[in-house]
């Protein structure tokens, strides 16, 4: 299926619609490192929807070094993955929030620090949900930042997990 594209002037040009694989049927959310070849990455392409850029006005969203920079500062990290996610390895220092408890864990979050929040990557809809929430529950935007790789890119980059201490 083609779909128009204005190109200005008041001229459209058709370009294909572009499909994402189908998702196998056993997705594997998270990318498994390769025991035999150390900084091989196996990852999964075909599962979730991919999320957008900016996900609400005021929320930043940020890249690994941004994370980097949290965990050398001691700043706060939300891993927003389910506990059984969390517990097979998270990013460093990171704290564990789930996405559908993050009402119950509000108190647990400073409203006036800078918090990174990720969950399994560009295509989890676990960060964008506990964003929303936050946000719906008067959280400031100023205070949320968004690291969209998530554990999908942190890995595919090298950079380590580590059980939750």
């Amino acid at each position: 299926m083609e779909r128009p594209i204005d190109t200005g002037g008041g001229q459209a040009k058709r370009s294909p619609r572009i499909e994402r694989m189908a998702r196998r049927e056993r997705a594997m959310m998270v990318p498994r490192q390769s025991p035999e070849e150390p900084g091989l990455v196996t990852v999964d392409a075909t599962w979730g929807a991919i999320t957008p850029i900016e996900l609400a006005p005021g929320v930043r969203t940020v890249g690994e070094l941004e994370v980097l920079e949290r965990i050398e500062n001691n700043g706060p990290i939300v891993d927003t993955r389910l506990a059984h996610f969390y517990r097979a390895g998270t990013i460093p220092g990171a704290l564990n929030l789930p996405h559908d408890r993050i009402e119950a864990e509000l108190a647990r979050l400073d409203r006036e620090t800078a918090t990174v929040f990720f969950c399994n990557g560009p295509q989890c809809a676990a960060t964008p949900d506990a964003i929303r929430t936050l946000l719906t529950l008067g959280f400031p935007a100023g205070s949320i930042l968004f690291y969209r790789g998530g554990i999908h890119d942190w890995m595919t980059l090298g950079l380590p997990i580590e059980p939750p201490s």
